[in-house]
């Protein structure tokens, strides 16, 4: 417990205390000042009494706290990690946020926070990067895109390919570029940016028994649009649309004319999961709308119990209690479910269509309910049972196997597609 008269010197810098079951006290986490560079590149510029800190537990009753676990000195006395002590030469080569963001992974409740704190910080430093994350043109955040493992794609493609040649029924398969491909002239100058065109034309050379469905020239013509979240890494509604478009000649449909929709504002205060990874507080939120009306559509998520039974869960192609939370994009189907199945009861002797997908898709799927009478959706991550088996039990007339080029270049689940 700390003693009074740093309780009383602490409050007035802080002006909190937190307060621990059976009235002791913690002392407050340290202000930050802010960073000055000096003259001097070796002259340290700032320095930080440790303090402890809490960390929540789980499972304590009564929403209590217990310390994070020290080391212990053989005095006896706690001793935490460090934080480290920057100078203007290890903010500059980036050391110090290294081992910053490392002692906040170990030591403190709320690393968001933290994560904001840095990011704000190498946005002041004129950097344009925070955890894989670069600071885009258009208040839009990016997710990097590397090179990827070629064996992995090889291997992924010739799972696809060998799914292919195993069924009956005609197969559309198709890559989605992202935003670092599309919205590349929005990256940082010199960003780096490993190719996604090469990835596209390497899967439709790769998989010659499928029919190739081009996204990217749809997506790439309509780039100055609002086709990708700026704080997410889905395409929007319209940016699904025109995925819509691309997809239409190899599953044999004519697209719906976007004039004939109407546009419906679900939420302009959407902040994704690129968002939260990349710390970044100062961009403003994305808006979620929908086009396609719901009336006849049905959904049901299929998944087991813990005995093993099959259970049948009722879900919305628009289930809008998601608005009101974090995860507002699984407004789209509910979210991630091992296999969906969403009936047209307006089309009911239209063809079953399979789509073995990631979570693009479920933006995706209201565009293509007119043309079907079934969609079965089906996500490697969670089904791990016989494609081939269930398109036959199902009578499902084609299939479409759709992701992302950076879910697909790093996805360790096609393995099963080929089941």
């Amino acid at each position: 417990a700390a003693s009074d008269v740093y309780k009383r010197q602490a409050a007035g810098r802080a002006g909190l205390l937190h307060r621990l079951p059976g009235g002791r006290h913690l002392q407050p986490l340290p202000l930050l000042p802010i960073l000055t560079q000096e003259a001097s590149h070796d002259k340290e510029i700032l320095h930080l009494p440790l303090r402890p800190v809490l960390r929540l537990s789980r499972g304590v009753p009564g929403g209590q706290c217990r310390l994070a676990r020290p080391h212990l000195l053989p005095d006896g006395e706690p001793h935490l990690e460090q934080l480290p002590v920057p100078s203007v030469k290890t903010l500059l080569n980036g050391q110090f946020m290294k081992d910053f963001e490392t002692y906040t992974t170990d030591q403190f409740v709320g690393r968001d926070g933290w994560i904001a704190l840095k990011s704000t910080t190498e946005r002041v430093l004129g950097k344009k990067e925070n955890n894989n994350v670069y600071f885009a043109a258009g208040d839009t955040l990016i997710s990097r895109f590397d090179e990827p493992d070629g064996e992995k794609v090889t291997n992924n493609l010739n799972y696809v390919n060998n799914f292919v040649e195993n069924v009956d029924i005609p197969v559309t398969f198709s890559l989605i570029p992202t935003q670092a491909c599309i919205w590349a002239d929005r990256l940082p100058a010199g960003a780096p940016n490993a190719s996604q065109t090469a990835i596209l034309e390497q899967a439709k050379a790769a998989v010659p028994g499928a029919s190739w469905a081009d996204l990217y020239t749809p997506l790439w013509e309509h780039k100055g649009e609002d086709i990708f979240y700026r704080t997410d890494h889905h395409w929007t509604s319209l940016g699904a649309y025109y995925g819509y478009t691309g997809l239409a000649t190899a599953l044999g449909y004519t697209p719906v004319p976007l004039n004939d929709y109407t546009e419906t504002v679900r939420s302009t205060e959407f902040y994704g999961t690129v968002f939260s990874s990349s710390g970044v507080r100062w961009v403003r939120p994305d808006t979620i709308s929908t086009y396609v009306p719901d009336d006849g559509i049905t959904v049901a998520s299929h998944t087991y119990d813990n005995k093993g039974n099959p259970v049948e869960e009722p879900r919305q192609l628009y289930d809008t209690s998601f608005l009101s939370v974090k995860d507002k994009y699984s407004m789209f189907l509910g979210g991630n479910q091992p296999l969906g199945v969403v009936k047209n009861a307006n089309n009911p002797d239209g063809p079953r269509l399979l789509i073995i997908r990631d979570s693009y898709a479920d933006s995706l799927v209201p565009f293509l309910t007119p043309h079907f009478s079934e969609i079965h959706l089906v996500d490697l991550r969670y089904y791990k049972l016989s494609i081939a088996d269930y398109i036959a039990q199902n009578g499902i007339d084609q299939a479409l196997v759709l992701y992302s080029v950076p879910n697909f270049v790093t996805d360790s689940n096609l393995l099963w597609i080929a089941k």
